[in-house]
């Protein structure tokens, strides 16, 4: 019997660090089964990109509040989830999130106050997901207002491991790994039979594990402030802002989404950083087969119901 191996890639993708792990039969056949995922990695993202003129994004983008443009149904059918993970998380995860002005946001150390309320409301006035009007019979999007932007960082990455996960099961891949610059999917085991384990950064001291999760045949994506933030008078500020304030928000470093998609998993883990532990774990309970894990500013632990931390 032919003894199964690992084949490992890194790739940037997406303007990320993509990783790939997988158990193949041979090296030549995890190398080809990659080489699969990461074309189709690459092709959703000249899909959703707004670094390219001819995206199809972009070009809702400089129509907006001019025509409504005709897409890729896959396209079309993401906008329309996304709208939905919008309606749920009460706007906290928005798809035109692109429309920020961005002038107001440095978070280096020459931020030292915030701007005041309505100069903060003013830069997220063009976003709403309720100006994104979809036509499923053309297959048209359109932005009601000019100056709106639609973007898909808040679930992009996600749905491309989903998709590599697909084409890597298509080409005969019974066991393995894809990471989105941490959000990443898995199915089957580890050589030996042993589920997959993913460790949940310490915010405190991200080069490490606080706690494990095995999470075989399952999705996570961390979203968090640790790396980017700043403290003015003595609080601490996310660079996650507030799409509905368009304030920083402040009283969680970290959330951790575990559910069966990486899209879900994606568009979740942002949201709950917005609406907070309280409001966001609540949320979460009432979602079915997703469990959550947040750290609050003051490192705190805490988990939707269903979560089992080893």
């Amino acid at each position: 019997m032919v003894k199964p191996v690992s084949v490992y890639q890194i790739m940037k993708l997406m303007g990320n660090r993509f990783e790939f792990t997988v158990i193949a039969e041979t090296e030549q056949l995890g190398k080809l089964a990659i080489d699969a995922a990461i074309e189709e990695v690459m092709r959703v993202e000249s899909l959703l990109t707004t670094f390219s003129d001819f995206s199809q994004t972009n070009c809702i983008n400089e129509n907006a509040g001019i025509k409504p443009i005709k897409v890729e149904i896959e396209v079309l059918n993401l906008i329309e989830r996304s709208i939905r993970i919008s309606e749920i998380t009460d706007g906290a995860f928005d798809i035109t999130y692109g429309s920020i002005d961005k002038r107001l946001w440095n978070f280096d150390s020459k931020m030292t106050s915030l701007p005041d309320p309505q100069t903060a409301l003013a830069s997220v006035g063009l976003i709403d997901y309720r100006n994104v009007i979809l036509d499923k019979r053309k297959s048209t999007v359109f932005l009601k207002n000019k100056g709106m932007r639609i973007g898909f960082g808040g679930i992009g990455k996600g749905y491309a491991a989903d998709k590599a996960k697909v084409i890597l099961q298509q080409m005969g891949i019974e066991s393995g790994i894809v990471n989105a610059a941490g959000d990443l999917v898995t199915w089957g085991t580890q050589i030996g039979g042993h589920p997959w384990t993913v460790g949940i950064a310490d915010p405190g001291q991200t080069d490490r594990p606080f706690s494990a999760l095995k999470i075989s045949d399952m999705a996570i994506a961390t979203s968090g402030s640790y790396e980017k933030f700043v403290t003015i008078d003595g609080k601490r500020y996310s660079h996650t802002i507030d799409p509905k304030t368009g304030l920083p928000v402040s009283g969680v470093k970290s959330v951790s989404i575990i559910c069966p998609s990486a899209e879900l998993a994606d568009a979740l883990a942002t949201p709950v950083i917005v609406m907070g532990v309280k409001i966001g774990l609540e949320l979460i309970n009432q979602i079915k087969q997703v469990a959550c894990i947040v750290i609050d500013d003051n490192d705190k632990v805490f988990t939707s119901n269903n979560i089992n931390v080893i």
